[in-house]
């Protein structure tokens, strides 16, 4: 399969994430869509990960619970619920995609570790990359 397409516009199912999985108070260095996977990069902005190397724009913070054009404060969830494609596998594990912000269920060059999992056909759970 690889790459998941997202059907409609994703948002959360997390009815109250955790204080400690979010992180606000950031500004996105480029237009942003709704669930995009992103990193922190070193000039303090938020961008798109990329699953295309093994290098600091693989990593995921978390992800966008809405769309933030550059420049526009955004806010970065992890440890979610979230609706995001249809015809989903239940049980897959989820990858970072080599497409930035997107998701894969194969791994990358990049995307060498699981950041979550398919829960039912349209719901995935989604956390960070561990290192």
């Amino acid at each position: 399969m690889a790459q998941i397409a997202k059907s409609g516009t994703p948002s959360l199912c997390s009815l109250l994430p955790n204080g400690a999985d979010v992180l606000a108070g950031l500004i996105a260095g480029e237009d942003l869509a709704a669930l995009d996977a992103c990193y922190i990069k070193s000039d303090g902005l938020v961008w798109k990960s990329t699953g295309t190397a093994a290098n600091a724009a693989a990593k995921v913070h978390g992800y966008a619970p809405k769309a933030a054009k550059a420049g526009a404060a955004v806010t970065l969830h992890k440890n979610i619920r979230a609706e995001y494609g249809s015809g989903l596998i239940p049980g897959t594990t989820i990858y970072l995609s080599a497409t930035a912000g997107t998701l894969s269920d194969v791994a990358t060059i990049g995307g060498t570790t699981p950041i979550g999992f398919v829960v039912t056909t349209t719901r995935i759970f989604l956390d960070v990359s561990r290192y």
